[in-house]
């Protein structure tokens, strides 16, 4: 791992990074609260088609991928419920939709959420701990290995760690012992964000479900 106190990386020349593509999948962003936009910006980068999900009729639209922004997980959880939108995305998830969920969106996919009731999704077979880094770490940048796509940059803002990982998911990347990134199929799971630095591969690999 290497940490620094460096602000997020805005060059293009990244190492890692990926041209604008030409996928033919459309994704569906939640953006009922959280960081959302960066997270279409990049998928439309990757030439992914992007629509967001703010209330129940948005879930008539096409699309075979879905993406759970960082935010504030008990708020996100609140208005998914309040918009019935909860239900029918836990089904899609269930039934094998691949999702990205970064931060929060981690957390309203975990099975369990240490100390808290967020009610979210459950589907993914992990325990999240919520602001695990406590204020004096609350947000910082590192490199660290992920999967098979070796060191990524990653950017933690007031993040959660997985502090267990069940036996149906495997971890992708770790920081400081902490597991910070987890997968179960069509599922994966960020502590971090992605979508706050210029590498694409996480983005891909995702479209790549």
């Amino acid at each position: 791992m290497i940490l620094t106190n460096s602000p997020i990386n805005t060059d293009n020349s990244t190492t890692g990074n990926s041209t604008t593509g030409n996928s033919t999948h459309t994704v569906a962003v939640l953006a009922v609260q959280g960081a959302f936009l960066e997270h279409r910006l990049m998928l439309e980068k990757l030439g992914a088609r992007v629509i967001e999900l703010r209330q129940a009729r948005d879930l008539e639209q096409s699309f075979d991928r879905l993406v759970l922004p960082g935010g504030e997980s008990t708020v996100q959880a609140k208005l998914l419920r309040e918009q019935n939108m909860l239900e029918p995305l836990r089904e899609r998830i269930a039934g094998g939709m691949p999702v990205l969920g970064t931060c929060a969106g981690l957390i309203l996919l975990a099975k369990n959420v240490e100390g808290n009731e967020v009610n979210g999704f459950g589907t993914l077979d992990v325990t999240v701990k919520r602001n695990a880094y406590g204020r004096q770490l609350g947000s910082f940048h590192c490199e660290a290995d992920f999967g098979d796509l070796g060191k990524v940059p990653m950017t933690f803002i007031r993040a959660p760690y997985i502090a267990e990982v069940g036996s149906h998911a495997e971890v992708l990347a770790t920081v400081d012992g902490h597991v910070v990134a987890a997968r179960q199929g069509n599922q994966i799971g960020t502590s971090f964000h992605p979508e706050l630095d210029d590498d694409t591969r996480i983005h891909q690999l995702f479209l790549d479900l």
